[in-house]
């Protein structure tokens, strides 16, 4: 097919040639109009496709609004604008920025883009993936690591891969209802851009060799909240038929009297007059809303700006209705052992004692049962160093476990657990399973993902486990497949734990004593003070 492809061009392909690229070669039609692609490693890739109008101007704050048709042929080689967001300072961290290297392109409102990765552009219909990127409401990007990259999973899958921009932050999730009822929405249109994608790739996916009636939504992070937002949303019913959160879940949303009160103090600034609002530049926008949240206190992760429970776009309690579509949706939920590696930066922390560690908890996060709660984590996974309990107990998993409680109650469709616990060999073995780390083993990018996972045999050998059983649970809606332990559904009385590691294992409830001996904290705020100091 790729050489077919390359020849209709009237070049003949080279002997091992790679890439190829023409004016005839990876044209796909969508609804709107004709795309151009290309094919690399016998993926056709499409970047930067409009699923959405521009949102600027008059369409600041409106629910999407489809994008204007075109004539032609549109070039869809490369990834579109990212959502406006601060963008200074983000790469101030040498040693992260290396680690991480992020992907920013331009910033623009017109940012209602999303990618196409496929085998083929014909008419077998693959599950369908569609990829919700990180970075809490507030910033992120579809491409913002190459660990998002979906060409690989798609190739081995045999599945279609999709990865979306949305608005976010002051533009995605402004709550400007007392302007009027056309900005009832306003609050919500982050993640109403979201099943506007959806809905693209309903109508549209088939062109690409995707089954519409097969999609599994999946976001890390605040990815991770955006897909449980997405899967409690009622306008989402047919869209979504498996969800899958990693490092991040949500069972509520934003209390709306807090967000009308913060969009009332932003129309304070301009009279009332929000079209003012709408016509200023979006910088000009993104500083007034910012400063006007830091002037009334607004606080929270996202600074007052996230998706809200207004009872419309989304309900109060994500899974209290049993009768709702999402009740039939399969959910998979996965955190990292070592959601924020603290001794990656600080070799010092490697070398505590238990006695240390228990101090650190104790002082630093306040616990008074630290050494219990530690003995306890201890005993669930008794190979661990000190540092490994602390980063554990800050990777608390109370939020994911009431989740996956709130979606087994409403029943209709099971729910999975995992912890991915892989160490890659880099910076002398203290990068350990931290936050973002298990997003290219799931995708078959570990290879590319370098910087993440140091390349080679074994971390290769953890992402076919952990793709092997996406791809099963994107079929099937149950993750288990040959690569893999049993892996029992959850259930709150077993809590079965699916930890990826070299040699993966199951574990009921690992963490449960723990988690009864810790009183809540917010590891957001944490500020870690040296280990003490013997005397």
């Amino acid at each position: 097919m790729v050489i077919a492809a390359a020849c209709c061009g009237g070049n003949q392909a080279q002997d091992g040639q790679r890439l190829f690229v023409g004016d005839d070669i990876a044209i796909t039609q969508t609804q709107y109009g004709k795309v151009q692609g290309y094919i690399l490693d016998d993926v056709y890739t499409y970047l930067g496709i409009p699923y959405g109008a521009s949102t600027a101007g008059a369409n600041r704050f409106m629910p999407p609004q489809e994008p204007a048709s075109w004539e032609g042929v549109r070039p869809a080689m490369f990834y579109g604008n990212d959502a406006p967001q601060a963008h200074q300072d983000k790469w101030k961290n040498n040693s992260s920025t290396f680690t991480d290297h992020w992907n920013y392109y331009d910033y623009s409102e017109d940012c209602l883009n999303l990618n196409v990765w496929t085998p083929a552009p014909d008419a077998k219909k693959r599950p369908v993936l569609v990829w919700m990127h990180g970075g809490g409401f507030a910033a992120g990007n579809s491409i913002e690591q190459d660990g998002y990259h979906g060409a690989n999973l798609a190739r081995s899958g045999d599945i279609v891969f999709v990865s979306v921009n949305h608005r976010l932050n002051v533009f995605g999730f402004s709550d400007l209802s007392a302007a009027g009822p056309e900005f009832a929405k306003s609050g919500n249109v982050g993640v109403l851009d979201l099943v506007a994608a959806l809905k693209w790739v309903h109508n549209n996916i088939e062109n690409f060799g995707g089954d519409p009636g097969n999609v599994t939504i999946m976001g890390q992070s605040g990815g991770g909240a955006k897909v449980c937002d997405v899967l409690a949303m009622p306008s989402s019913k047919g869209l979504v038929h498996k969800v899958v959160g990693l490092s991040g879940n949500a069972i509520t949303a934003a209390d709306p009297v807090a967000s009308k009160a913060l969009g009332a103090a932003i129309l304070k600034k301009v009279g009332g007059n929000v079209k003012k609002l709408q016509e200023m530049p979006w910088e000009e926008y993104y500083a007034l809303a910012n400063g006007v949240a830091a002037e009334i206190g607004a606080g929270g992760m996202m600074g007052g700006f996230a998706p809200i429970s207004d009872g419309e776009v989304l309900p109060k309690d994500f899974f209290a209705d049993k009768n709702a579509a999402s009740a039939q949706v399969p959910l998979m939920l996965c955190t990292t052992t070592s959601e924020f590696a603290l001794s990656k930066e600080n070799p010092t922390l490697e070398a505590i004692s238990f006695e240390d560690a228990v101090a650190m908890v104790r002082d630093n996060f306040g616990q008074p049962k630290a050494e219990e709660a530690l003995k306890a984590l201890q005993k669930a996974f008794p190979n661990k160093k000190p540092i490994e309990l602390i980063n554990m107990m800050v990777a608390q998993r109370t939020s994911v476990l009431a989740t996956a409680d709130a979606k087994y109650a409403q029943g209709g469709a099971p729910v999975y657990l995992a912890w991915f616990d892989y160490n890659a060999p880099l910076f002398g073995g203290r990068i350990r399973a931290f936050h973002c780390a298990d997003i290219c083993y799931w995708f078959k990018n570990t290879d590319l993902m370098v910087t993440h996972t140091g390349g080679g045999a074994e971390p290769r050998g953890v992402s076919d486990q952990m793709s092997e059983a996406l791809l099963a649970f994107m079929r099937t809606g149950n993750p288990n497949c040959k690569a893999i332990p049993q892996w029992p559904a959850y259930t709150p009385e077993d809590a079965a734990t699916m930890i990826f590691d070299v040699k993966s294992q199951v574990l009921n409830a690992p963490d449960r004593e723990f988690l009864s001996l810790v009183e809540p904290f917010n590891p957001f705020r944490m500020m870690m003070r040296p280990a003490p100091t013997k005397k």
